[in-house]
């Protein structure tokens, strides 16, 4: 008896090792590519472009993975918090974390940020001293990201940015917006609120200089630090002055808090953000009890918020809310979410993972995504904006309406017009 039992095992141990060695590729995955994904992951631009990375590599995987030269490799996402969004937190900590990721979390490529402009520009030397192709989903909206890659390319080539910037934002949509507005309201009288960030000091004070030359009066500008809860003596000074618009530019969460003042106040002035991350999020409306209807919220990329922009953004949007129960929560969510699928594409024209080859790939990327045709400039490595999605990435502009994200702007992809505050008309 116990022989038979004994003769059963080794039979049985014979018929598995056999087809082991018969279907070796079946029994034994694939060595995983690896993302290092350094993010401000407790704030708005880090949590939503996490999300929309890891909903994007799901996808990839589900249908097979990454044709890496003939041999199918999964994507493999490593997430860890840089801080660099937190009031008072060094550079030099989101540094260490993209050292991290290379040296003790195996990242093939880094993706998402770092999120502020300040240490996503420190850390290219780190991407070219490791020769780690990176792409910028999120954050870093400062022009002298790509300015440094097209003027010293063979140092920092492993440097490409699928989101907008500043520069484009400022002179392609904003100002752009705000002249359309301008012209249909009769408003000319323009108060700024930024937030003492690079991009945001940058920002304001390039709409200031050219909205004057536009003919509008630019009648003051507050600077607030980032983790200020108060903006009312700010608030106060746009009604004695007399604003119609206030334009904001700030990605910290307190703006709620700013919006909400303004509505109690019933200030007298078409709240504009330019960035204002807490208006981006689907809950806003709901947290602040309605208080943000009127706001109009830049959220730099299609697809951020509801819209027709091309055949990939309702069905990025509708598999973002069935994966995390509500629709992209604001910049970088699109942005992020195409990322994966851009590389996809690269590596597999590349054939392998060797950067210089990446890189190449990269710069002949030329497909459709859901804000629009995605392409890279070749000597800055910055995506090609456009207002026209056919022609390059579109960015989107939307207003609080009745509890909705509205897109307003550009009229290629808008579903709505801007609507102004009732105690603005009397």
């Amino acid at each position: 008896m116990t022989r038979g039992i004994q003769f059963m095992a080794i039979l049985v141990a014979v018929i598995i090792a056999v087809a082991f060695c018969l279907v070796p590729h079946q029994a034994k995955a694939e060595k995983p590519i690896v993302l290092g994904c350094p993010l401000s992951t407790a704030f708005l631009y880090g949590w939503d472009a996490e999300r929309s990375i890891r909903l994007a590599v799901e996808e990839i995987n589900a249908s097979g993975g990454v044709n890496v030269g003939g041999v199918k490799r999964p994507l493999k996402v490593e997430v860890m918090d840089t801080r660099d969004l937190e009031p008072g937190v060094p550079v030099s900590e989101a540094l260490l974390v993209v050292e991290k990721l290379i040296l003790e979390k195996g990242a093939d490529f880094i993706m998402g940020g770092p999120v502020r402009s300040e240490a996503a520009l420190a850390a290219m030397d780190l991407l070219s001293k490791y020769k780690k192709v990176s792409i910028l989903t999120t954050g870093v909206l400062t022009p002298k990201y790509h300015a440094r890659v097209a003027k010293n390319y063979d140092k920092f080539k492993y440097c490409f940015r699928i989101t907008g910037e500043a520069k484009w934002m400022v002179g392609g949509e904003i100002i752009p917006c705000l002249i359309g507005l301008g012209k249909k309201y009769g408003l000319n009288r323009l108060f700024i609120m930024i937030q003492d960030v690079a991009h945001a000091r940058a920002g304001g004070g390039i709409i200031a200089k050219i909205m004057a030359k536009k003919g509008w009066k630019v009648l003051g500008k507050e600077i607030y630090p980032t983790g200020t809860s108060d903006f009312s003596m700010g608030l106060l000074k746009a009604r004695r002055k007399k604003a119609q618009v206030i334009l904001i530019w700030m990605d910290m969460p307190q703006t709620s808090i700013l919006l909400k003042q303004w509505y109690d106040m019933k200030i007298p002035a078409l709240p504009f953000g330019s960035i204002i991350s807490a208006a981006e999020q689907p809950g806003f409306w709901k947290a602040t009890e309605g208080k943000g209807e009127y706001c109009l919220a830049n959220v730099v990329n299609a697809g951020n918020a509801p819209c027709n922009a091309t055949p990939w953004t309702m069905k990025f949007v509708n598999a973002y809310k069935e994966r995390w129960g509500l629709e992209p929560e604001g910049y970088g969510a699109s942005s992020s979410y195409m990322a994966p699928y851009v590389l996809k594409a690269a590596i597999e024209k590349a054939g392998s993972l060797e950067p210089n080859a990446v890189v190449e790939a990269l710069e002949d990327i030329d497909m459709m995504g859901v804000y629009g045709r995605i392409r890279f400039d070749k000597k800055s490595h910055q995506i090609i904006p456009s207002l026209d999605p056919k022609k390059g990435a579109v960015g989107t502009i939307f207003q609080w309406q009745a509890g909705k994200r509205v897109v307003v702007f550009p009229e290629s992809i808008a579903m709505g017009q801007i609507l102004l505050p009732p105690w603005m008309s009397k």
